[in-house]
């Protein structure tokens, strides 16, 4: 009797699954939609008549009697309206669900402790003992540990020095790609790769400690490249100048060269180039330090500029504007003539330009005079183009602020931010001549005496020719032996014939300071005394006295000095 209880509580008691119920229930909706086919077609209308408005009582009582046949749960509900026993359909399902999950739970729990049951059923056959599973453990705790400070790594060296350990080969290769592909790009050099045979990898295992990620192993490999640097590059007008691995120190650089051109009343200091520090890879030749940065900024690059000539400049003046002498001028323009220069000519000032160009903008405020107007009153005692000041005009003074900018310390303009007048200034009167003037008379301007190749100008020279002076204190322009040779302004003739070296000479004195002289002359037109108008031919080019071929000497003397005479023509 024991027995047979024992086997009937070991054997298993039969449930249904969820899937199984769920089945039986879909069969159970199938055979009903069978039986009823029509129970569903409602007439809205009728429903609307004999549903809802007529029998709503009867419908509350339908639901009251539901609630009476839910107690009794395993029957079958029996009520012959539609919508009542679709109800009763859905409200025994969930209690069928719950079942069926409630069941689920309690077999998996059979099985789980079925399994652990096994485990220690295991255990206890080969009957471990405590001192075992302790020894076991922590030799599995050893792997672990062991695992965690040690690992697989690939150590890359390049020519015999060692670059570092990394993961795994792959990131080896990787690293390689990517400093050939920023060398080729940095150094615009599309066929550059690195020689595979100074390259060599091992894989050992190595503590954890020791690895090294790919930008670490990419860095070391540049450095022994040495083509390329990381650093801070800066770049004046888009070109390289120069390069650093610091942070913050070009600018740093930049902003001192700004201090030595900033004064207390500068409005903004600033680069005339576009001025760009960039962070990346550079040609190593670019990397130097702080000191060699700043002397190469402060010196000058190759570039030119140039000057184009405009009506009415003289080669002399183009020269004293650029501050240059006009040797100077004529040795950066090989084959142009100083005599004679054509409007639109393109003449090189200099062949060398400052990395960087300051722009200082300075606010000044200061007193400036502020000019007076001129009247004039016919004379007619005085010769045309004579004036004589009857009052002297008085400058007036005006209280200006302006913005000054100055251009590597030189001022280059000045714009007047306000101007306000503290005096007004008074005209000046002049008496203007009205007397027609003889022809003869200086008009104050000087015009080429003869056409011609200039071969020697004022100054220092090496004539080559015995007798002739080592400093030559006029011009000599060369033609052909007789042609004209002009009166440069009018004047009196106060010397024409032979002079020792000078052979044939002509000298005019115009009356106001200035006389000229026409020296080698192969003959003379005119005489002492006579009274000569500008461009009035006065004697013929020739080789007399210490010549080397024919040629005209002008000179001009200035208040008994002698002056250059390109300053005057």
């Amino acid at each position: 009797m024991k027995q047979d209880i024992k086997n009937k509580q070991e054997t298993p008691k039969e449930h249904t699954s969820l899937w199984q119920r769920w089945k039986k229930n879909l069969q159970d909706w199938v055979w009903y939609h069978r039986e009823n086919p029509d129970w569903y077609d409602i007439d809205i209308q009728s429903a609307v008549k004999h549903h809802i408005i007529a029998p709503m009582r009867k419908e509350l009582q339908h639901l009251r009697e539901l609630r009476q046949i839910n107690k009794h749960r395993w029957e079958f509900p029996e009520t012959e309206h539609r919508l009542g026993q679709l109800m009763l359909f859905g409200w025994s399902v969930f209690p069928r669900i719950g079942s069926g999950v409630r069941e689920a739970v309690l077999k998996r729990r059979k099985i789980s402790s079925y399994t652990h049951g096994r485990v220690a059923a295991f255990f206890d056959q080969w009957k471990l003992q405590p001192l075992h599973f302790l020894v076991t453990a922590v030799g599995i705790a050893a792997v672990a540990l062991l695992l965690s400070f040690y690992t697989l790594g690939t150590t890359a060296e390049y020519n015999g020095t060692e670059l570092g350990t990394v993961g795994s080969a792959r990131t080896v290769s990787a690293a390689v790609e990517n400093v050939e592909a920023i060398t080729r790009e940095t150094l615009h050099d599309t066929d550059y790769t690195i020689d595979p045979s100074l390259l060599k990898t091992r894989t050992r295992v190595v503590p954890r400690s020791q690895l090294s990620n790919s930008e670490e192993l990419q860095e070391e490999l540049s450095t022994q490249l040495g083509l390329v640097d990381y650093g801070y590059g800066l770049y004046v007008d888009d070109e390289l100048v120069a390069a650093t691995p610091f942070a913050g120190a070009l600018e740093e650089l930049l902003e001192q060269m700004k201090v030595g051109y900033r004064t207390p009343n500068t409005v903004e200091c600033t680069f005339v180039e576009d001025v760009e520090i960039r962070k990346g890879y550079v040609d190593s030749t670019y990397m130097m330090n702080l000191g060699y940065i700043a002397e190469r900024l402060s010196k000058t690059k190759s570039a030119e500029i140039t000057y184009t000539v405009k009506s009415g400049d003289v080669w002399s003046e183009i020269a004293d504007v650029n501050d240059m002498s006009s040797d100077e001028l004529l040795a950066l323009n090989p084959g142009y003539e100083p005599s004679v220069l054509h409007i639109g000519d393109v003449l090189t000032i200099t062949n060398a330009v400052p990395y960087l160009t300051v722009v200082n903008v300075e606010r000044q405020s200061y007193l400036q005079d502020v000019p007076y107007t001129i009247t004039y009153e016919d004379d007619p005692s005085m010769y045309e183009g004579d004036f004589s000041v009857l009052s002297p005009g008085v400058y007036g003074k005006a209280d200006i602020i302006a913005n000054v900018t100055y251009v590597n310390g030189t001022e280059k303009s000045r714009q007047v931010v306000s101007s306000v007048t503290l005096s007004e200034p008074v005209a000046e009167r002049q008496a203007r001549g009205t007397k027609p003037r003889p022809s003869w008379l200086p008009t104050g301007n000087f015009r080429w005496p003869c056409s011609g190749v200039v071969t020697s100008y004022f100054g220092y020279r090496d004539a080559g020719v015995a007798g002739a002076s080592s400093f030559h204190n006029a011009l000599d322009i060369a033609n052909y032996t007789g042609a004209p040779i002009y009166a440069s302004d009018g004047g009196t003739v106060v010397y024409s014939g032979w002079s020792g070296g000078y052979g044939y000479l002509v000298k005019v004195d115009h009356g106001n300071g200035f006389v000229t002289y026409y020296a080698h002359c192969n003959d003379l037109y005119v005489s002492v005394g006579e009274h000569v108008y500008q461009g009035q031919l006065i004697a013929a080019v020739g080789s007399t006295g210490i010549s080397s071929g024919p040629h005209c000497h002008f000179g001009i003397l200035k208040s008994g000095t002698w002056v250059d005479p390109m300053n005057y023509l």
